[in-house]
């Protein structure tokens, strides 16, 4: 049973980090048309040593170009489609028709996976996709499991991915309007102010001023504000619907988050695909995607439409528990040390957590360091700042440090 394992690459670090934890592909935005303008996308020569190190470990790398455009959007469009092509992309995903045919006049041999935003929703759609050369649909966010199996079957040979885990957009499929109305921050064309993530009042036509609280409790409300999706307890329902491709949400979070959120799947994955009659949930994998920062855990559509329990009323901030202390640049076998690059500040004493690639981690206190000249420090107060640890066992270089929080 092949089911891909699909990772957000924001930028080249998050790219080798989800590799190297466990992605069998990533997905990015090369300087245009992708829909997260603020995700660090990348530029021609990253997205070629991107994909380059994708390949050097039979990984694929898929670009996006699900803007929806308008007329000027296709100004330089043919010329980008084989730019991507010439450097390796393994495919591009569109959500316009338009779009769509440039990709095919320019490069027919190339795979083109329907986007989200196209908001495919039913069989027939899936079909003449289908017929119009794409290789895989990416449902739509508001599908159930049931309506997911009946395109599987009615249309078994077109890929089919699904969103596993992230944020939730409160627009169908992330086809929202209210960014651009509010901001004129245009969120199909990639920049997406999170309008729905405010708090909101109700003003009375006739009383301009005066502010009425739409009240939940004595914290206000926050009614657009979705819970994060979160899938991993139900691995074998996603494998039985017929999805073979399941994609991690987030271009714009952390390599931290990335890293964790992938390996956890990795895990849970390997262990259903290894012995599916004997498949048992783990929680310790729950509990590793609950490490980094979300807000509260839903199914989404998956098992039937969402009601109130979706939403979090109370606030719009997440759940942190742990944060990101710092990256194994490498391991140091006769001095039993490692070099680590900083990402948050660490003192002497603290508890640590080394997050290895392998599943493996190692939790010991930190005392030992050192700057680059040898001084022994107490912190490690400057950004991104090299430094020596002593460590209690060997290390694998890229494993992620971490610390609890409070």
């Amino acid at each position: 049973m092949n089911i891909e394992l699909l990772a957000p690459a924001g930028n080249l670090e998050k790219l080798r980090m989800a590799v190297i934890y466990g992605a069998d592909a990533v997905y990015l935005a090369g300087p245009r048309y992708g829909l997260r303008a603020g995700a660090g996308n990348f530029t021609f020569d990253e997205m070629k040593e991107g994909i380059r190190f994708a390949h050097e470990r039979n990984r694929k790398v898929y670009v996006t170009m699900n803007i929806l455009p308008h007329n000027e959007d296709f100004d330089g469009m043919e010329e980008y489609v084989a730019r991507i092509s010439d450097i390796g992309a393994d495919a591009v995903i569109v959500s316009d028709l338009g779009v769509l045919s440039v990709v095919k006049e320019v490069n027919p041999a190339i795979p083109v996976h329907i986007s989200t935003q196209a908001n495919v929703t039913n069989y027939r759609s899936a079909m003449k996709y289908k017929e119009l050369g794409a290789s895989r649909i990416i449902a739509a966010r508001e599908l159930s499991l049931a309506e997911l199996a009946l395109i599987h079957q009615k249309v078994p040979d077109i890929e089919l991915e699904a969103f596993v885990h992230g944020s939730m957009c409160i627009s169908y499929s992330g086809r929202c309007l209210l960014s651009s109305f509010m901001c004129g921050r245009d969120a199909n064309r990639g920049d997406c102010a999170q309008s729905c993530r405010w708090k909101y009042y109700l003003m009375e036509e006739k009383r301009p001023g005066e502010y009425f609280p739409v009240v939940e409790d004595e914290r206000g409300t926050f009614i657009l504000n979705s819970k994060d999706l979160c899938m991993i307890e139900h691995i074998p329902e996603l494998v039985k619907a017929g999805i073979t491709s399941f994609k991690i949400e987030g271009r714009m979070k952390s390599s931290f988050y990335v890293s964790t959120v992938v390996r956890a799947y990795r895990m849970a994955l390997d262990a259903y695909l290894s012995d599916p009659g004997n498949y048992a949930f783990r929680q310790e994998w729950l509990e590793e995607v609950s490490k980094v920062s979300h807000r509260s855990f839903t199914t989404g559509f998956f098992f039937n439409k969402p009601g109130h329990e979706s939403q979090n009323y109370g606030t719009s901030s997440y759940i942190q528990t742990h944060e990101f202390a710092g990256i194994v640049l490498e391991y140091n076998e006769r001095e039993k040390t490692v070099l680590i690059e900083q990402r948050n500040r660490i003192f002497a004493g603290d508890e640590i957590e080394i997050m290895q690639p392998d599943g493996k981690d190692i939790r010991f206190r930190i005392n030992d360091m050192w700057d680059m000249e040898g001084n022994a420090i107490n912190s490690t107060p400057h950004p991104q700042m090299k430094y020596f640890a002593k460590v209690p066992e060997p290390v694998m270089p890229n494993s992620i440090l971490r610390k609890k929080i409070g």
